[in-house]
């Protein structure tokens, strides 16, 4: 416990009322909808021969089957762009690419029905089909948009796909695309891009449709496991951020929380983002770049070892509203403002203080310890009230030993009546009306201050 014996001042509230705001019964979140906008290949090199067939019709068939699987699934929205299916080439027309079927419940038979009258003929505008996906979704509050990019070839009309995703990306206008190649590696091409699957043969076609829809559908939990100074996940509380690693969007914010045994909750977030997690302690700790495993069950672990800061003076009397600044010890930055009557809890560490009474108190090298509580003692102070019979200028001062020290400037409002918390000790205040116009006419009195007692300071005559 550190003790303290300073002159401190602040204004005293004589009444303060409590109120407990009566908030709405608990519930969770309604689940997002998930957009996914199938962005498909209709350039002329899809009428090649592929195995069994031509890759548009083996792509078509294979997309076919996974969409009646679809068809159940809650929460779901399905669109489709095409490019490539509207001009033959040559001549190239970089501007071939149309959304054929925008973002609604229940169109999959639509889908399929234009799927089955499309005939590739024509170039791939691949960037600029992303970029004219920005308009596809249109805006939503509690959506979670998703680009699945279906192609045998690469960018044929000088555009960076790389680029537009992560602008689009960066924007928050979509997550991180899928992509699957049909009949050769393109990796090197489109791990830029997105997150990119090879599909060789129809097999692997099949393989990776499925995989992509699973990752962007399955739920994927995540425990966070706030950690103390013995690396037990015992902190709880708190807020926790997340935010997207590429756009900087805040995606979630959870107050941590453990369950009935202890642990904590497992939380539901989409996978297919990398984050950054800012857990709101003081000070806040920062993850950055934390990737999550779909369809699993993710753990991640932070150092947030905490204790307690109280402040109190001597007696059983509280007092409230003393400012007072919290800093990191050696640092100048605020971390927190701290009032007196507050138990505020910290990262353990050493901290500076500095109690905003006059003259101000600084506490140097005050230590925080895992879950124990350090307190901060000063003396009780005495009450003083200042009585004004008209406005005017005045000052508090401290009064030892024939010499005055500056305190405390008096209110040029209405109020005629100041009351201030004191430490024991002589002082002397100083006062003239406004309306005077003589120095002549100032007014001073001396009075002392005794531990909890009040005392009236008359600066006119009786």
């Amino acid at each position: 416990m550190i003790k303290l014996h300073y002159i401190w001042l602040f204004p005293l509230l004589l009444f303060s009322t409590v109120i407990y705001p009566q908030g709405p019964h608990e519930q969770e979140k309604p689940k997002p909808v998930t957009r996914i906008l199938f962005v498909f290949d209709a350039s002329q090199s899809m009428y090649g021969r592929w195995q069994s067939d031509t890759k548009f019709n083996i792509a078509s068939r294979l997309f076919s089957n996974i969409l009646d699987s679809l068809k159940n699934v809650k929460n779901l929205e399905l669109a489709l762009r095409v490019y490539g299916h509207q001009k033959q080439f040559p001549p190239q027309d970089c501007n071939d690419t149309r959304l054929e079927v925008p973002f609604g419940k229940d169109n999959i038979a639509r889908i399929k029905h234009i799927m089955k009258i499309i005939t590739p003929k024509g170039t791939t505008p691949i960037a600029f089909s992303l970029q004219q996906a920005e308009h596809d979704f249109t805006p939503c509050d509690n959506c979670r948009n998703i680009i699945i990019l279906i192609t045998d070839g690469l960018e044929e009309c000088g555009g960076d796909p790389c680029l537009v995703s992560h602008e689009l990306q960066k924007k928050g206008i979509f997550l991180k695309p899928f992509i699957i190649g049909i009949g050769k590696n393109f990796k090197d091409s489109f791990d830029c891009v997105g997150n990119y699957f090879d599909a060789t043969n129809e097999k692997g076609f099949r393989s990776a449709l499925n995989i992509v829809i699973s990752q962007a559908l399955n739920p994927t939990t995540v425990q966070v496991n706030l950690l103390d100074e013995y690396g037990k996940p015992t902190e709880t509380n708190v807020n926790m951020t997340f935010y997207d690693n590429v756009s900087g969007l805040i995606k979630y914010n959870f107050i941590h929380s453990l369950n009935n045994k202890g642990l904590p909750d497992t939380l539901e977030i989409d996978p297919l983002l990398n984050y950054d997690i800012v857990v709101h302690t003081i000070p806040p700790v920062r993850k950055d770049s934390i990737k999550i495993t779909s369809g699993k069950h993710n753990t991640i672990g932070l150092d947030v070892p905490q204790g307690y800061l109280a402040f109190k003076t001597t007696g059983n009397n509280t007092i409230k509203y003393l400012p007072c600044i919290i800093r990191k010890k050696g640092q100048t930055e605020t971390i927190n403002v701290q009032q007196f009557d507050q138990v505020e809890k910290y990262l353990i560490g050493s901290y500076d203080i500095e109690i905003l009474c006059l003259p101000r108190i600084n506490i140097y090298d005050v230590d925080i310890a895992q879950s124990h509580t350090t307190t901060v003692e000063t003396p009780m102070p005495g009450i003083a009230v200042i009585q004004k019979s008209t406005n005017g200028y005045g000052s508090v001062y401290i009064e030892d030993k024939n010499k005055l020290t500056w305190l405390y400037n008096l209110r040029d409002n209405p109020q005629q009546q100041e009351t201030l918390f004191l430490q024991p000790g002589n002082y002397r205040v100083i006062f003239r009306s406004k309306y005077s116009n003589k120095a002549s006419y100032s007014v001073e009195k001396s009075f002392s201050v005794e531990p909890g007692q009040t005392v009236n300071v008359k600066l006119y005559s009786n």
